[in-house]
């Protein structure tokens, strides 16, 4: 399992203090030195819609440059691709939302009109030597139309599995899935596609943590997480932070999945950029802390 950083992108941008390019960057060096290895860096967004990414450029032209390291950029449109080939992302992470009112106002068109969108720009992001993930918004329940059937979810699938793609995530961007849901999405995909599949998860309603651990055993091979469990979706009413990087570490670790994370150093990260956001952090192992390593050799096989 790999947890995929997104603090640096879908962190920042629902909080009311902008931080600076330095303190950006700064941010994002402590979580490269606690280990990761894919981290969602940049929105490349209008400006005037999250005035949070609006440096998206500045803060790669200063972040951390290793080999071990793919650094993505979120793209939501052809003016933002081009941002993004230029600014030099490793991945251009595209988004289509499950439902038409969401997508309209996210996107500013319909879900047809984004897939077609979505088609052109994988065929350049792959030409300019990105690597290509879509990700299916509001799949999980939309704030607007509210209930998403499977289907509607699938019809998406199909047609981005037919683009060449290296990656799809399916996102619970309000925070309305249960494990029960997780395992209904997972399965479904897993008949339509054979590409890796990527979970993006808030705890808007406390099911965050046990909605990652459904996807661990539905066979998802990588978990989005947000240092500290903060942000959201600016554009969805009341859609709280991500699941927090170091309490999904606690329980990946804890439950015998290795993710080569350096827990005090993620709580360094978390302690940065609350900070700076003068706010205290959602997440709970920096206030709780590590238990010791379990004694048994299989942690998922105890009484």
């Amino acid at each position: 399992m790999k947890i995929i950083e997104v603090g640096p992108r879908d962190g920042l941008q629902n909080e009311q203090r902008i931080l600076s390019s330095e303190e950006k960057i700064t941010y994002i060096e402590l979580l490269v030195d606690a280990g990761i290895s894919r981290l969602e860096a940049v929105s490349f967004a209008r400006p005037d819609r999250v005035p949070q990414m609006a440096d998206a450029e500045a803060v790669m032209a200063g972040v951390p440059r290793r080999d071990s390291v793919s650094y993505i950029g979120l793209v939501m449109n052809e003016r933002g691709l081009d941002r993004a080939i230029a600014s030099g992302v490793d991945e251009a992470n595209l988004v289509v939302v499950a439902t038409e009112t969401f997508c309209q106002r996210n996107q500013g068109m319909s879900v047809r009109e984004a897939l077609r969108g979505t088609e052109k720009m994988v065929e350049r992001a792959t030409a300019g030597g990105l690597s290509v993930s879509v990700t299916i918004g509001a799949a999980f329940g939309c704030p607007f139309e509210g209930e998403v059937s499977t289907q509607q979810v699938m019809d998406i699938v199909t047609v981005v599995d037919q683009l060449g793609v290296d990656e799809i995530a399916l996102a619970d961007t309000i925070g309305v899935g249960t494990p029960v849901d997780v395992r209904r999405l997972v399965g479904a995909a897993k008949q339509i596609t054979q590409k890796p599949l990527r979970l993006h998860l808030h705890n808007t309603r406390n099911t965050g943590y046990a909605n990652a651990f459904a996807a661990l055993e539905a066979g998802v091979s990588s978990l989005d997480a947000s240092s500290g469990g903060i942000g959201g979706c600016p554009f969805a009413p009341s859609a709280t932070g991500n699941i927090a990087t170091e309490d999904l570490t606690y329980l990946l670790e804890r439950s015998g999945v290795s993710v080569g994370l350096d827990f005090d150093r993620l709580l360094a990260a978390s302690d940065f950029v609350t900070a700076k956001l003068g706010i205290a952090t959602p997440a709970l192992l920096g206030r709780a802390g590590w238990f010791p390593a379990p004694d048994y050799p299989d942690a998922l096989t105890r009484d």
